[in-house]
């Protein structure tokens, strides 16, 4: 197949509704990040060091995007960054395991404390990501580098006992709605460095906040205007702002419409061929079933990626968060559906 655009033009013309020869087929690192076990074993470039050296992290992810066939670079390789910025112990897994919170900062909203603006973008982890950016996208200038940020109600979840914060959206509003206002202020400061660092898109994912969990009104209330603060200070950089959405998106998906990104990435569960037609003038992103790419066949998913091509899904990408244990033929076989079929 002759390609009309670079990768990066492809993507960015995509996010601008401007017409393609094709979709990108993306992975836009964070919580979906191609950074596996196969990867790391063929390269010598693992985890957990890469997390906080930024040589390092820079070389597994031009690893992640020469061996997968991804058209993007993105980082970081976990949804810990900012939980840790702003006080919350990490667990820094293993090379098969990645990133988790090992106990969140506080025990409820009216215990945070709130640290200067800045803090997470000022971190040092956040400096490791920001020089990766910097270096990734004078490298591979036609490779998009996707700056992947943790959303704000999943930040606010990750530095507050998630079960408590998630009661006190309807017990203590007005404090919850001060630790949302205090999380997406430091998401802001830090999307913007990565932004003005060379990160081509900002990709937030904010799988917390899902129809299932915050239902309707508190969607609408906790998660709707926070995600629109955080990606209309990035499109006042002139950057374009995936958005990422888990679960079964049903009970919400009138709100959808009214999310400031320029693509919706959703989960496996979610037609986007039905999406994309409800959501009129709506840029779907997604959806290969990660359950398959860890654990299906190369033709099922290559199946699955023609499949998303045929019904004119704007961005192909997996639809959730990789298995480290996943294949690394098996995402060839999703790259190269769309890039060489």
């Amino acid at each position: 197949m002759n390609d009309a655009f670079s990768p990066r033009e492809r993507l960015i013309r995509t996010l601008g509704k401007q017409p393609v020869e094709r979709p990108p087929v993306i992975c836009p690192g964070g919580m979906m990040n191609a950074a596996i076990v196969d990867v790391m074993n063929a390269t010598g470039h693992t985890l957990p060091a890469a997390h906080s050296d930024w040589r390092l992290m820079a070389s597994l992810a031009a690893d992640v995007q020469e061996l997968t066939g991804f058209e993007n670079i993105g980082l970081p390789f976990c949804m810990t960054v900012e939980a840790e910025a702003l006080g919350s112990e990490i667990n820094f897994g293993t090379l098969e395991c990645e990133p988790k919170i090992e106990r969140e900062k506080f025990g409820g909203v009216e215990t945070v404390e709130y640290l200067p603006r800045g803090a997470v973008a000022r971190s040092p982890r956040a400096g490791v990501v920001i020089q990766s950016v910097a270096e990734l996208s004078k490298r591979y200038p036609d490779i998009p580098v996707i700056g992947s940020v943790t959303g704000p109600v999943s930040t606010a979840a990750s530095i507050v006992d998630p079960m408590t914060f998630l009661k006190q959206l309807r017990k203590n509003r007005a404090a919850a709605h001060r630790v949302m206002d205090y999380v997406t202020d430091q998401l802001t400061d830090y999307a913007r460095l990565l932004a003005e660092n060379g990160a081509s898109v900002i990709a937030i994912a904010d799988p917390t906040a899902t129809g299932e969990i915050l239902g309707p009104r508190f969607f609408d209330e906790f998660a709707v205007p926070y995600l629109n603060r955080l990606a209309e200070a990035v499109h006042g950089l002139g950057v374009p702002v995936i958005v990422h959405i888990c679960g079964d998106v049903k009970m919400i998906k009138p709100l959808l419409a009214k999310l400031g990104g320029d693509a919706l990435s959703v989960d496996a569960l979610v037609s986007l061929k039905r999406l994309k037609s409800e959501l009129d003038g709506v840029t779907v992103m997604g959806n290969v079933s990660t359950y398959l790419l860890q654990s299906g066949e190369e033709d099922s998913v290559r199946t699955a990626a023609q499949r998303l091509r045929a019904n004119e899904i704007d961005i192909i990408a997996p639809a959730c968060g990789l298995s480290t244990s996943t294949p690394l033929n098996n995402i060839k076989a999703l790259t190269r559906a769309v890039t060489a079929e």
